[in-house]
């Protein structure tokens, strides 16, 4: 299912009644939404994919999806970020309250390109958020995938997302590394200490079996995907997705241009090889 395909040409600019199904604060910046539309007609979604939220009288903005399909029946889960206008009033709002969804949009993480290749997960900061929603796919569907393993990183221990969860991805099959830029000793982190990059020189890799998927940061990618290259990974096993301010989600605003793509309907996934070379894109 590609986003635009699933409506027709006026209906990809037309809000859809949704509310608020259930709020869990996850640290102090970001909290977790269960969202579900009004008619319940929810059509589903790939990974990687995003939808653009609306409050009336506050804006709109664009969230990746943080569930997969299989996870939440009839609805989705957003992990915002207070960080803006819109975010700070969806940060005010409670179960039950009123919003607007368009989408989902965009090209997700490509299903096929993953099938029978080991995967290795590499997040950064609010980054685990959209690789969130291929993991419990993944999960879902374990006999699909090689290994699966998930690396890490976050500025310190209270600013890790989703930390109620690692322990049951590790026992439905993935292998959990995780690191933080710097802990307090009252902060009672006995993990490792260190950059996202740090996490990648032990680990063992087949480069002829493996897929790396990076979300994170900007700055991540650069040192990410160096040390990826001393592991002999080639860009075309390599996936990233792209954080960018879309606007319009259907390629007509040019907010979100990185040459001659758009985030919005050409990603916000892309294979590194197709985009390394564009000004900007990395």
């Amino acid at each position: 299912m590609g986003s635009s395909q699933a409506y027709g040409q006026a209906d990809l600019y037309v809000p859809r009644p949704a509310y608020i199904e259930s709020v869990r604060q996850l640290t102090k910046a970001e909290r977790l939404f269960r969202i579900r539309l009004e008619d319940d007609k929810w059509s589903g979604h790939e990974p990687g994919q995003f939808v653009q939220v609306s409050i009336f009288g506050a804006g709109e903005a664009p969230f990746s999806i943080c569930s997969a399909a299989e996870a939440v029946k009839d609805g989705f889960e957003l992990c915002i970020r207070r960080i803006g206008s819109v975010t700070g009033v969806l940060h005010l709002l409670g179960e039950g309250a009123r919003i607007s969804v368009r989408g989902p949009y965009g090209h997700g993480f490509d299903l096929d390109v993953l099938a029978g290749r080991d995967v290795l997960f590499i997040a950064g900061g609010i980054g685990l958020a959209p690789l969130r929603s291929l993991i419990q796919h993944c999960l879902v569907h374990k006999s699909d995938f090689g290994s699966l393993t998930l690396l890490y990183g976050a500025k310190n221990p209270g600013e890790m997302l989703f930390r109620d969860e690692f322990d049951k991805w590790a026992v439905d099959g993935f292998t959990v590394h995780l690191t933080v830029d710097a802990a307090r000793p009252e902060d009672g982190w006995i993990g490792n200490v260190g950059l996202i990059t740090t996490l990648i020189g032990p680990i063992e890799i087949d480069p002829e079996r493996t897929i790396a998927v990076i979300v994170g940061p900007p700055i991540m990618y650069k040192f990410v995907i160096k040390e990826l290259a001393k592991k002999r990974l080639p860009p075309e096993r390599i996936m990233v997705s792209l954080e960018r301010m879309m606007r319009c989600g259907v390629g007509k605003c040019g907010h979100c241009a990185i040459g001659n793509l758009y985030c919005c309907i050409d990603g916000p996934v892309f294979m590194l090889d197709k985009i390394q070379s564009i000004q900007g894109a990395i």
